[in-house]
């Protein structure tokens, strides 16, 4: 690690993969059929996980602003972030994928849709009809576990790889169809610090940002706000010895040969893995100034 030098880029990171592309244009094609969006962000990067440019992709269509993993955010820092959202009129709901209740509030939230649309209808003359939703959100933000959930049955394939979703498909949940679509970013990622929170968070392939940048960025974000879960990796705190700092991690994982020598992508990974693995809980990255 002492011989690596930093290799992130400070320039914007050209990287979009064409699938994503192609998704974009058929969601503004598809737009005319859409009732509704839901827009769902990760909890614990709400700035950082909001797709750059979506109203061009939703136009003016009412929206639901879903908050996920937020039995993985810092509590206390998500919720500044939900009053800022609600604060520039935005619909939010913070919700557990794993929680069965959250689901309940958020079917009520679908109902309302439906009840404040299908009203606008009558006074139009026009029949109520069954509404259809865009799901809509960066990749491993858990679009395909909340649909399955929402429809009852696994008719969505889940996986925390990013770009892991890659097909268009309307499915019945509720007195709603929603629309799942492959998760979505935008093509220029001008910002380090919002590149290193997507790549924390496994919405970018691994292999996008070099993977010490990431865990160290991990690292210091903890070291910053939530000191004492670096004893996890048998750090007091963080030094500017990352020699050091990589050599006690990698003593409390078993990441050093018999010759003594630091298997430094082991111990990046490790975080990493901690991070994508759900392990590490209470944390927010983005804050609300």
């Amino acid at each position: 690690m002492a011989n690596e030098e930093k290799s992130f880029q400070k320039s914007s990171i050209n990287w979009y993969p064409g699938h994503m592309e192609k998704t974009k244009r058929e969601l503004v094609k598809l737009n005319p059929l859409v009732d509704f969006v839901l827009e769902l962000i990760d909890s614990r990067i709400p700035y950082s996980s909001k797709i750059v440019g979506i109203d061009k992709i939703i136009k003016n269509k009412p929206k639901l602003l879903v908050m996920t993993k937020s039995d993985l955010c810092d509590k206390i820092e998500t919720e500044k972030w939900v009053k800022f959202y609600e604060n520039k009129n935005e619909r939010v709901i913070l919700i557990d994928l794993q929680d069965n209740k959250d689901y309940k509030k958020l079917l009520s939230e679908l109902d309302k849709f439906s009840e404040e649309i299908n009203k606008v209808r009558a006074k139009k003359g026009l029949k109520p009809k069954v509404l259809r939703g865009l799901v809509i959100g960066i990749p491993n933000v858990g679009k395909s576990t909340l649909i399955n959930k929402l429809a009852n049955r696994k008719v969505a394939g889940v996986g925390n790889i990013p770009g892991f979703t890659k097909s268009l498909t309307w499915l019945k949940a509720g007195n709603t169809l929603l629309l799942d679509s492959p998760g979505m970013l935008w093509p220029k990622l001008d910002s380090e610090e919002v590149a290193l929170n997507l790549a924390s968070m496994s919405a970018i392939k691994i292999e996008v940002l070099p993977v010490h940048d990431v865990a160290v960025h991990i690292l210091e974000k903890l070291a910053k706000y939530y000191p004492e879960k670096l004893k996890r990796y048998g750090l007091d705190q963080l030094t500017g010895d990352y020699e050091y700092n990589y050599a006690q991690i990698a003593k409390r994982i078993g990441a050093i040969s018999k010759q003594g020598e630091i298997d430094y992508n082991k111990v990046s990974t490790f975080i990493i893995n901690d991070l994508k693995l759900g392990n590490m809980k209470g944390i927010t990255f983005d804050r609300c100034e």
